[in-house]
Order: structure tokens, then sequence, then C-alpha cells
């Protein structure tokens, strides 16, 4: 390999592992909401209001 083209061709494979290890993130997973839980509003008669 040509002395001028090595630095050129490790900067781009240094930049490539890099974009490549950037997307590889996993998401948070851990929610504060409980999706299992109804809603306090759900399982009421529409237009009734909080009864208090």
């Amino acid at each position: 390999m040509n002395a001028a083209k090595k630095p050129l061709f490790l900067a781009l494979l240094a930049l490539g592992l890099a974009s490549l290890f950037a997307g590889c993130v996993a998401p948070k997973t851990d929610s504060s909401i409980p999706w299992n839980r109804p809603a306090d509003w759900e399982g009421r008669i529409p237009g009734m209001g909080m009864g208090n």
C-alpha cells in the first residue's frame, strides 16, 4: 500500500467502525407508565363526573 494512502485508509476504517458502533445502542426499555392497569377514568359511565 502506498505510504500516502495508508493514513487515509486507517482514518476511513476508524470512521466506519465508529459509525457502526454508534448505531448499536439499545433503547431504554423500562417505563414508569403502568400499562397493565386501567386508567382511573376507564370503566365509568361517560358524563357522570367524578361522583364527589
